[in-house]
């Protein structure tokens, strides 16, 4: 039998008969164990008296994102779900009566309706302005419906079956097909609406459909997408932030088959890859919030409703105990049965920490296109975290950023990611989508920490042929003293390589361990070098006196980002002046690098050329190096002491750090650390993979023997 429903809360309650239960004692049963599932179930009840309050409302579609009728479709949308819910939590049919009213208004509404007329550069929707909102719709109302269904007349049951469902899905699977076949989040959530509309209204051509592609061929399709949108070890292709958005529709739908299609055994495809994404989604996050990659929106947490559902339908099918503490740090859970279920055991207590760690996470379906290499010092959710970017493009919401890198230290972000140019569905700022400085600044790889070429974006800015490569991931390894990830990638630019190390080296007398940036560029040509560090916090130090721009504020570039860049400062940095010390929440940093000959130093600053004020305001430094070929960029950043506001006390404001020199060979370069108590660290990388090649530099006229791809290297007279 195709259509299966999902049992009801009120049927799981042992206590007594669900006959000689009350609306009100059911509601007891069903929270009596779980204090965080009785929390959601008071929550909903305020939300839906409320909706009940102001009356069915279901208006005409007229405005974008943020407007009247964009959020109360929202609105209605939650309302049906949590009503939904209710229903099945209490028995009370005040709750299925306003799911089936506001139901019948959207069914009377709907075959009337058009496109949206507020449509514009994306697949249009016909609630909503863009074809995405109305699946999100549709995936949240047949939930509720599904709940209640069972409730209502024939007729009623016909009219909402046919004149809203049924249109809506065939809008979605026929009517914009080309979203729907697509390989991408916007087909997930379209896929599992018409999926999950099909098991409650026991239409199996519209779960093959919502499963294999319009065609029924599985070139498309919700198990397609499955396949190809996620790698070996669960990471998704658009980055973390559309990772937490596209969880939820694979999720919720993958619940639903395992539900209706069990032979399906949509947990274990792939060696269980929805269980990875669900928990790589998690290691994606530092102090709670995603690491902003691509697109991202950088205030979105873990304490969002994808991740609710998320950690509970991976929880149901686990049983992984660390689950339960992500959702005690979320303090909510999912308003389902499965939400109930790690309430209940977060109640009884059997959550176990969960595990933050380095991890080198594969990119594409293969692992074979790069990987996002996650450093971690003490393995919490606000130590020392450094992350390396040497992933694939990330399909349309990817940014020019090859071999891009983080910091986070103490709960902030110290090198810094821009994310995505968008004020999430603030009318005021072109209707909530995307801004035109997305294109112009926040894809463009001076946006990033990136090597730029002759002031040119990777790939010429192209996105599709950009789409076509990503970088190699070269070396990974993790360790207490030493986690060091090498990247490379010869495409991004005709006749140049990059080869980048990133490492978290521990140097004893410091007080945590220092961030080390060898970045390896090869030419067949003479360019202009760029070398940005985004960084966040208040200029306390600068080595060398450079030439300030006080009277006008030049701009750096007319193209590829450029022109958003004021200058601030800029000139020649003497070698054993070269740091910078900023302060960041009370803490100290200081970035040291061993500059070229013949490089200058720019201070700069986001937010030229931008009339409406779209782009924040942050600061970048720049190594410019021109006329080069072969180069190594070395630069190493250390965190230390702190400020005290309140005793007005300030600890260690100075870098203990006293040197650093670089060097490169045929395939090798290393950098030497000496700090004033006159430790001498070094951290020496090769090409060659082979743990058990030997290989040689000199570096300060000291030499360096190491073997393997990294190593880090106490030379004599340090105490480790």
């Amino acid at each position: 039998m195709m259509r299966r429903f999902a049992l009801p809360l009120l049927a799981m309650m042992a206590a007594m008969p669900a006959a000689a239960q009350t609306a009100p004692q059911a509601a007891q049963t069903a929270t009596a164990d779980a204090p965080l599932f009785a929390a959601e179930v008071t929550r909903s009840k305020a939300f839906v008296a409320q909706m009940m309050a102001e009356g069915i409302s279901v208006p005409t579609p007229k405005d974008p994102g943020g407007g009247f009728t964009h959020e109360q479709h929202k609105r209605n949308y939650r309302a049906i779900y949590e009503a939904g819910q209710l229903f099945a939590v209490t028995g009370d049919p005040v709750y299925s009566g306003f799911v089936r009213n506001l139901l019948v208004a959207y069914a009377d509404l709907y075959p009337t309706l058009g496109l949206h007329p507020a449509q514009a550069n994306q697949q249009p929707g016909k609630l909503f302005w863009q074809n995405l909102n109305d699946a999100v719709w549709l995936v949240y109302a047949i939930q509720g419906y599904e709940q209640v269904r069972d409730t209502l007349s024939q007729a009623d049951r016909r009219h909402i079956d046919d004149d809203l469902f049924r249109n809506a899905a065939r809008f979605m699977s026929v009517d914009a097909v080309a979203t729907f076949d697509r390989i991408h989040n916007h087909a997930t959530w379209s896929t599992a609406g018409v999926g999950m509309t099909g098991y409650v209204l026991g239409d199996k051509d519209m779960v093959d459909r919502a499963l294999r592609g319009s065609k029924r061929d599985g070139r498309a399709g919700f198990l397609r997408q499955l396949d190809e949108l996620f790698s070996p070890d669960g990471y998704y292709a658009e980055g973390p932030y559309y990772q937490r958005y596209a969880l939820q529709p694979f999720v919720v739908f993958a619940d639903a088959i395992a539900r209706n299609d069990p032979e399906q055994k949509i947990f274990e495809r792939r060696d269980g890859v929805l269980l990875k994404a669900i928990n790589t989604g998690i290691q994606l996050t530092y102090g709670g919030r995603f690491f902003p990659f691509n697109d991202a929106i950088k205030d979105k947490s873990l304490n969002t409703e994808e991740l609710y559902q998320g950690v509970a339908i991976g929880y149901a099918n686990s049983r992984d105990p660390a689950l339960l503490s992500i959702a005690a740090y979320q303090d909510r859970v999912a308003f389902s049965e499965a939400g109930r279920a790690v309430a209940r055991d977060l109640a009884a207590g059997l959550a176990k920490p969960f595990a933050f760690r380095s991890m080198l996470l594969r990119d594409g379906p293969k692992g074979d296109q790069g990987a996002v290499a996650v450093l971690r010092h003490g393995n919490s959710e606000d130590g020392l975290a450094l992350v390396a970017k040497n992933s694939s493009q990330g399909m349309g919401h990817g940014h020019f950023d090859k071999l891009s890198w983080q910091l986070y230290n103490h709960g902030d972000e110290i090198v810094t990611d821009y994310g995505a140019a968008r004020f999430l569905n603030i009318e005021a700022k072109q209707g909530g989508r995307y801004l035109p400085e997305n294109e112009s600044w926040a894809k463009q790889s001076v946006a990033h920490n990136v090597l730029v070429v002759d002031g040119k974006s990777h790939f010429d800015g192209d996105a599709e042929r950009a789409d076509r490569f990503a970088p190699t991931q070269l070396h990974f390894a993790a360790g207490e003293d030493f986690s060091v990830s090498t990247g490379r990638i010869d495409t991004a630019y005709a006749g140049v390589s990059m080869t980048r190390t990133l490492a978290l080296v521990a140097v004893p007398g410091l007080q945590e361990p220092v961030a080390v940036d060898l970045m390896r560029v090869r030419a067949d040509a003479p360019h202009r070098y760029d070398l940005p560090l985004h960084y966040n916090g208040h200029i306390i130090r600068q080595g060398s006196a450079l030439q300030s721009h006080v009277a006008q504020r030049p701009v750096l570039g007319d193209a590829a980002g450029y022109q958003h860049i004021w200058v601030d400062a800029e000139g020649p940095v003497a070698p054993e002046k070269a740091f910078l010390t900023w302060m960041t929440d009370n803490r100290f940093y200081t970035w040291r690098w061993v500059p070229a000959a013949g490089s200058t130093l720019i201070l700069g600053e986001i937010g030229a050329n931008d009339p409406e004020f779209n782009l924040r305001r942050e600061p970048v430094l720049i190594q410019r190096v021109d006329g080069a070929r072969d180069l190594l960029f070395a630069g190493v950043l250390e965190g230390h002491g702190r400020h005290d506001s309140s005793t007005e006390q300030t600890v260690a404001s100075d870098s203990q750090i006293r040197s650093i020199k670089s060097s490169s060979g045929d395939g090798v370069e290393a950098v030497l650390i000496e700090t004033l108590a006159g430790v001498r660290v070094a951290i020496a990388v090769a090409d060659d993979r082979d743990p058990a090649k030997p290989h040689r530099i000199t570096v300060g006229g000291e030499r360096l023997d190491w073997n393997g791809p990294a190593a880090r290297i106490i030379l004599p007279g340090t105490t480790k």
